[in-house]
């Protein structure tokens, strides 16, 4: 089975959750410099947020991706300002780490696993890799490393939220960022590899059967 790259380089996860979590980790910078002061956490957060998207976009990230994460830090900031509870800038994070869970699950259910869509996606083949039984199987399978994944983060950071436990929320967003995406895209790769026959092409290339046309009479 001839494999060329991994799904980390394939969909660039490990470099994007680490971006990610710098901003979570400005707003406790900011938050416990300053005396506690959300206006300072927040503003850290967005500071360090700006910064991050100027360096994407001159990395040549697309413009849509960076001003999406930019416009999720600045709500999560307006949150936290808005309630006046410094733990809800992690809100939008816990609650879609829930939707991302049950989203997973029932893309598996209907047999429309959410981890081909995104690779098929990426390696431009729209839908075919599910007319492919092989790597439809692979790919269920692979997903549901990625529902544990953020069941996982839910687990942690639930408990963590009530606690209104900050400095905890911001090393544990470190922590289940980087690492965790990681062992995700290593060992989801893993469970794609092992149920892929040992004869198969790989995922740029489905086995695909194409219709046999009949004989016109």
């Amino acid at each position: 089975m001839a494999q060329p790259e991994s799904l980390a380089e394939l969909l660039n996860g490990r470099r994007a959750a680490v971006d990610a979590s710098l901003p979570a980790v400005g707003f406790v910078a900011g938050w416990l410099a300053f005396g506690e002061s959300i206006w300072a956490g927040a503003g850290a957060a967005v500071i360090v947020a700006i910064g991050l998207s100027v360096w994407r976009l001159r990395k040549g990230d697309k413009p849509r991706a960076v001003l999406i994460g930019l416009f999720v830090v600045c709500v999560a900031a307006l949150i936290a300002l808005y309630t006046g509870k410094a733990e809800n800038f992690f809100l939008l994070q816990l609650l879609s780490n829930a939707a991302s869970a049950l989203a997973w699950i029932i893309s598996i259910v209907v047999r429309w696993p959410l981890l081909g869509i995104v690779v098929g996606t990426v390696l431009g083949q729209r839908t075919r890799w599910r007319r492919d039984p092989a790597l439809l199987r692979a790919y269920s399978r692979g997903s549901w490393v990625w529902v544990v994944q953020y069941v996982i983060r839910v687990a942690v950071f639930l408990p963590l939220y009530q606690a209104g436990q900050l400095a905890a929320l911001g090393t544990a967003r470190v922590v289940l960022s980087g690492p965790l995406v990681a062992g995700c895209l290593a060992v989801s790769w893993w469970v794609i590899r092992r149920n892929l026959p040992a004869d198969h092409p790989g995922l740029r290339h489905p086995v695909v059967e194409e219709p046999v046309q009949k004989a016109a009479s």
